[in-house]
């Protein structure tokens, strides 16, 4: 499995908060990272669910982050794109 790893400008940019709010969490130890020549990469699901457990950092996300541009996704590939019809069967069964 890869994993994906993210500067801190990035993952500050991406989640719509401050580098200081990102190297605070490292600080804190409530976001894994590696260190590559002297700089941090973050671990990508780790930034995800430290916003989910974080209120101000999720709400950040949503409004000022990528999270603002979700509604404006057209994801056209049909792997990634589930069929609404699938979708409703597969809610149907969990009803069930």
């Amino acid at each position: 499995m890869n994993v994906i790893r993210v500067s801190v400008s990035e993952a500050a940019r991406l989640f719509g908060v401050s580098t200081k709010t990102v190297r605070r969490a490292i600080a804190d130890g409530e976001i894994t990272y590696v260190v590559v020549r002297g700089r941090y990469k973050i671990s990508f699901e780790s930034l995800v669910k430290w916003s989910q457990h974080r209120p101000s950092v999720k709400t950040k996300l949503e409004e000022e982050g990528i999270g603002q541009f979700v509604g404006q996704w057209k994801i056209k590939n049909r792997l990634y794109s589930p069929n609404p019809q699938t979708l409703e069967r597969e809610t149907q069964k969990i009803q069930s």
